[in-house]
């Protein structure tokens, strides 16, 4: 896994939900296939199958958070008054003039429609390093774009 550049705070959530998962999260998938194993024969125990499944998936989540966590690689996150990892942007199209707030972040928690732009993202590394006032052009799959910086927190 190629590394992952993330703020204290997101490697830190990372942890928390990687131990939440680990140990409570665990603890609950056995007492559901012990109770599931209880009601007996197991070829048709509909509880039985969805107990595992569930264990199947909560694995499956443990093994790629400890690889996010692995893979972790801690930026200072923002810097006074440039857009950085963690920054909290404000941008307007200059093409149509609609502004926008984005919050750079790890590629885990991106969720454009939410705010939240992956740092690894063509938009947020065009946006790195400038400051309030500077005008970007960046390419996206909808063509070039020029986005002003208007304010960074």
């Amino acid at each position: 896994m190629d590394d992952i550049t993330m703020t204290e705070d997101e490697l830190r959530t990372l942890r928390d939900e990687l131990d939440e998962l680990e140990t409570s999260g665990r603890a609950a998938i056995a007492a559901r296939i012990k109770t599931a194993r209880e009601w007996g024969d197991l070829k048709e125990n509909g509880e039985y199958h969805a107990a595992k499944e569930a264990q199947a998936h909560l694995e499956t989540r443990i093994l790629r958070l400890r690889e996010q966590v692995r893979a972790a690689v801690l930026v200072s996150g923002a810097s006074e008054g440039m857009v950085a990892h963690g920054s909290t942007v404000s941008v307007t199209d200059l093409a149509t003039g609609r502004p926008r707030t984005f919050k750079i972040v790890s590629p885990h928690d991106a969720r454009p429609g939410e705010g939240m732009l992956s740092a690894a993202s063509p938009v947020a590394q065009a946006l790195v390093g400038h400051s309030p006032g500077a005008v970007v052009r960046v390419r996206t799959p909808a063509g070039e774009r020029e986005l002003r910086v208007d304010a960074v927190a």
